[in-house]
C-alpha cells in the first residue's frame, strides 16, 4: 500500500489526456497558464524533493539570521540601558516563569554597549557566506535534475518527477557541479572584494574602479546563471560554450534577465515588507519564507525560469539549428491551415458549433 502511494505521489496518475490540437495554446502566456495549472501539484512534490538538498543552506541562513538578530538586540538593549530586562524576558521565554535570573553587571552592560554593530554584522555575514559555500556547491547536479523536469513540463511534454530527475542528475552532474561551485564561491568573493577595495577607496578614489568591477562580475554571473542549467540539460555543449552562451544571452536579454531575477525575489520582498511595516518577528518571517520555498517556491521558481528560457532558446538557438523543434507546446498555424484545407476538399459539411 505504501509503495503504491509513493509511486502515485512521484509518478502521477495515469489516464490524464493531453491537449487536443484545436485546444493547444497559441501564445507563450497561454502555454504558461495552462501548464502551470496542470502541473501545480507536481511542482509541490518537486519542491519537496529539491528542498532536501537545499536544507543545509536553509539551516545556515536561519542560524545566521537568528545569530544576527539576537546579538543586535543585545547590543541595542545595552545601549538603551535595558539589557537586564531583555535577558529576563529571554530566560522566561526559554524556561518559563520559574527561570533562574541571570544578573548582568554594570561593567558587562557597558562593555556590550561599546561593541560596533557594523563590525558585528560584517563578521556574521562573512561566516554565513563561508558556510553557504559548500551548501550551495552541492546543489548543482540536483538543479540540473529539476531544470530538466520543469523544462519538459513548460513545453507540455511528459516527465516523471523521480526517474527523469534522477537521470538528468546522472547525465549532467559534472558541468552543473562546476556551475554551482562557482555560484557558491562568488557571493563570498564579491563581499570580500567589495570590503577590501572599499577600504582602499577611502584613501584612494581610483580603487573604486576594481570595487565596482567586483560587483559587476557578480551581477553578470547572477544574470547568466539563469540560462546555465537549462542550457546544460537541453544541449550537448562543452562547459566553456555553456558559460559563453549564458553570458551572451544574459547581456542580449538584459532587461528580461534582470526582470526574471527580480521576479524570484518577490516572495522575500513581500515578507520583508510585512516584517518592516507590520512588526512580524523577523525569525518567524524567515521560517515562513523557508516553508514557502520548500512547499512550492523552488518548483515554481524553476518552472518560471524554464518557461522563459524555452522561449529564449527557440528564438536565439533552436531557430538556427537545422531540424530543431521550435514552439513546442504551442499550436502550429500551418498545421491548422492544412487541416482546414483538407476539410474543405473532403466535400463533407463542416461542423458548426452553436
Amino acid at each position: 500500500m505504501f509503495g503504491r502511494f509513493m509511486n502515485q505521489y512521484y509518478y502521477g496518475k495515469s489516464g490524464k489526456g493531453d491537449f487536443r490540437k484545436e485546444d493547444m495554446p497559441e501564445t507563450r502566456m497561454q502555454l504558461f497558464r495552462d501548464t502551470l495549472r496542470t502541473r501545480l501539484s507536481g511542482l509541490c512534490r518537486l519542491s519537496l524533493l529539491y528542498s532536501l538538498v537545499f536544507l543545509p543552506a536553509i539551516v545556515v541562513l536561519l542560524l545566521g539570521t537568528y545569530n544576527l538578530l539576537n546579538r543586535v538586540n543585545v547590543i541595542y538593549s545595552a545601549q538603551q540601558g535595558t539589557l537586564q530586562e531583555y535577558v529576563d524576558a529571554v530566560q522566561k521565554q526559554k524556561n518559563g516563569e520559574n527561570a533562574e535570573q541571570v544578573i548582568v553587571s554594570k561593567e558587562e552592560q557597558d562593555a556590550i554597549a561599546q561593541i560596533d554593530v557594523q563590525s558585528l554584522m560584517d563578521s556574521i555575514l562573512y561566516s554565513t557566506l563561508l558556510w553557504l559555500m559548500p551548501c550551495i556547491a552541492i546543489t548543482g547536479p540536483f538543479t540540473a535534475g529539476i531544470s530538466y523536469v520543469t523544462r519538459n513540463w513548460a513545453r507540455d511534454e511528459h516527465a516523471f518527477i523521480w526517474t527523469d530527475f534522477k537521470d538528468a542528475v546522472k547525465e549532467n552532474w559534472r558541468q552543473s557541479l562546476v556551475v554551482s561551485i562557482i555560484t557558491g564561491i562568488l557571493p563570498l568573493a564579491a563581499y570580500v572584494g567589495w570590503k577590501f577595495y572599499g577600504d582602499m577607496a577611502s584613501g584612494q578614489m581610483l580603487m573604486m574602479i576594481p570595487q565596482v568591477l567586483v560587483i559587476l562580475v557578480a551581477v553578470l554571473w547572477a544574470l547568466s546563471v539563469t540560462y546555465m542549467h537549462p542550457l546544460i540539460v537541453s544541449y550537448e555543449l562543452k562547459l566553456k560554450d555553456i558559460l559563453r552562451n549564458a553570458f551572451l544571452l544574459g547581456i542580449a536579454r538584459l532587461p528580461m534577465s534582470v526582470g526574471i531575477r527580480l521576479l524570484h525575489c518577490v516572495p522575500a520582498a513581500i515578507l520583508f515588507a510585512v516584517v518592516w511595516f507590520f512588526g512580524l518577528d523577523p525569525l518567524l518571517g524567515s521560517l515562513i519564507l523557508a516553508a514557502y520555498y520548500m512547499i512550492i517556491g523552488f518548483g515554481l521558481s524553476r518552472f518560471i525560469t524554464a518557461s522563459y528560457t524555452n522561449a529564449v532558446f527557440d528564438r536565439f538557438i533552436n531557430s538556427r539549428i537545422e531540424g530543431a523543434k521550435v514552439n513546442q507546446g504551442l499550436k502550429d498555424p500551418e498545421t491548422d491551415d492544412e487541416s482546414d484545407d483538407d476539410d474543405d476538399d473532403s466535400g463533407e459539411p463542416q461542423r458548426v458549433t452553436e
